[in-house]
């Protein structure tokens, strides 16, 4: 019988799409010392569901790199636990099931708008965000005109059977003029107003696989995650992300989104910087120990 989890439990959420870099680690490391604080248990979740960019050889860099700065998890694809797997690429079941429910309960509608007529449309240059422009609702009001209820089924048959090839996207019908309130563990009370900050977004991609807001959603409900601590860019994912957990019926986590770390021009971190990777810093000597002392100097 699994016994009842702690009262907190964190996560790290690392995708092997690149190697890790210093800003990561740095939010990593704030994920850690918080579960450490409370008392509770740190999820490592391999976050491999981007088929186009993921490559194996980064998922054992990225363990490689985790250990050797000192971080420790006691869940993961390395040593399970009681909600495993651990790996998004083998969590499919509870994609569909989230995406099921979101379907049946009307909060979803297929689209076959391309990123670029979005860019396009009218609305798209008042607004983009951190992941996706903001979506100008051609194929909601196409969806809305067939009726509240029956039109995900009917559009469905619509869209396949003229043209079996034709390729939609899942999107979510956020609530118009609706704020969506929070209060982060770093920045205090957050606002954003669904479709003006934030439109209409993926959770389902043409290439069959979730979106990002709908997989972490659902993994981290399904991991009972008390808390999710990352990086600043992703407040406004907060707000998408509290809809999908009010829709789908979970109750959603407290947030700590951190300050992202920028280079020497003031751009922030990406794993494009390659020098500033931990594979890059360890080969050339330097210690987690060193690292971590410049950051709370650089923030102090």
């Amino acid at each position: 019988m699994t016994s009842a989890p702690p009262s907190y439990r964190g996560r790290l959420a690392p995708s092997p799409t690149g190697y890790l870099h210093v800003g990561h680690a740095r939010t990593f490391w704030v994920a850690q010392q918080r579960a450490r604080e409370h008392g509770g248990v740190l999820v490592l979740r391999n976050e491999d569901m981007d088929a186009k960019r993921f490559k194996l050889e980064f998922v054992a860099a990225m363990m490689d790199d985790l250990q050797w700065f000192g971080f420790e998890w006691q869940e993961g694809p390395d040593r399970g636990g009681p909600f495993e797997p651990y790996s998004q690429s083998e969590r499919m079941e509870f994609y569909r099931a989230a995406l099921e429910k979101l379907r049946a309960a009307g909060f979803v509608y297929p689209c076959t708008c391309s990123r670029k007529d979005i860019q396009a449309a009218a609305r798209a240059p008042h607004a983009t965000d951190d992941d996706e422009p903001l979506y100008p609702g051609t194929c909601r009001e196409r969806a809305e005109v067939r009726g509240q209820k029956s039109e995900v089924h009917v559009l469905t048959s619509d869209l396949r059977l003229p043209s079996p090839d034709l390729r939609f996207n899942w999107r979510f019908r956020v609530p118009d003029g609706e704020t969506i309130s929070f209060t982060d563990g770093h920045f205090g009370p957050q606002q954003f107003v669904a479709g003006r900050d934030f439109g209409d977004f993926v959770v389902w991609r043409h290439d069959d696989v979730p979106a990002y807001q709908l997989a972490v959603v659902a993994d981290d409900a399904a991991m009972r995650i008390t808390e999710v601590v990352r990086g600043a860019d992703l407040l406004k994912s907060t707000a998408r992300q509290i809809l999908l957990y009010r829709a789908l019926g979970f109750e959603p986590p407290a947030f700590c989104h951190c300050p992202l770390m920028t280079d020497e021009a003031g751009v922030r971190l990406a794993k494009r910087h390659d020098a500033l990777s931990l594979r890059q810093l360890r080969e050339r000597g330097e210690s987690p120990e060193a690292l971590r002392q410049a950051w709370q100097r650089s923030s102090g």
